[in-house]
Order: C-alpha cells, then sequence, then structure tokens
C-alpha cells in the first residue's frame, strides 16, 4: 500500500472525524465563552440575559471549550470521555430551551439561544454518531 493511500485511509476513519467534531465543537464552544466575558455589557442588552449570568456562562465555556479541544488532540479521544461531552451539550441544549421560557430574553435572544442550542445538539448527535461507528 502506497503511504499516499494509507493516508488518505486513515484521515477518513470515525476516530479522526470525532476528533475533527471535537475541535469544531471546543473552538465554538471557546468563541462563544469568550465573546460573553469580553462583551457582556453589550450582550446583555442585545440578548436581554444579565451580564452576570453571560459572565457566568463565558468562564464555564471557556473551560470546558478547553477540555473538549484537550481530549480533542488525542490521538484517540477517550470513549467516556466524549459520552460526559455529549451529556453535557444534551444539558445544555435542554437548558437553553428552559432558558427562553424563565429568562424572557430579547427579541434577539429568543432567537440566539435556541440557534446556539440547536448547534450543541448537532454536535451532540455527531459526536454519539461517531463514537458509535469507531467501537
Amino acid at each position: 500500500m502506497s503511504l499516499t493511500a494509507n493516508a488518505t485511509r486513515t484521515a477518513t476513519t470515525p476516530t479522526t472525524w470525532l476528533r475533527r467534531v471535537l475541535l469544531l465543537d471546543a473552538a465554538v464552544t471557546t468563541a462563544n465563552g469568550l465573546a460573553y466575558l469580553a462583551a457582556s455589557g453589550p450582550l446583555e442588552d442585545l440578548l436581554g440575559v444579565s451580564a452576570g449570568l453571560l459572565l457566568g456562562l463565558g468562564a464555564f465555556l471557556v473551560g470546558y471549550g478547553a477540555v473538549v479541544g484537550y481530549v480533542g488532540l488525542r490521538p484517540s479521544p477517550p470513549p467516556g470521555a466524549v459520552a460526559v461531552f455529549i451529556d453535557i451539550n444534551l444539558a445544555w441544549t435542554a437548558a437553553s430551551i428552559v432558558a427562553v421560557v424563565l429568562l424572557d430574553p430579547s427579541g434577539t435572544g429568543t432567537v440566539w439561544i435556541p440557534l446556539q442550542a440547536a448547534v450543541t445538539a448537532a454536535f451532540a448527535v455527531a459526536q454519539w454518531v461517531l463514537l458509535r461507528r469507531g467501537r
């Protein structure tokens, strides 16, 4: 087998795709967290969610994104860690739906919160599918 054929096959394994999804999840999550930390005041006005809550969420998201990124950089992400990420992403999705009802966000917040919940749910589904394929 040639080096090129082997490299091509390696690049498309479920583990490689899982790592890519984890790294994308980490990047999006960390960017979201950094935005909440850096612009909590303006985002409070835009989303109709308190700056204090955004700061807390931002700190969580940056830390969580760092852990997901670390695991995504490993040659073979541990299935247990990925399962925890799936659960956290699903919990975030559910909490976001509840937040739209309980927090009474602005019109923009009413769009933003379910949108980011949908992205988080998509990460959870992709991670679950790829984790199952890799076993």
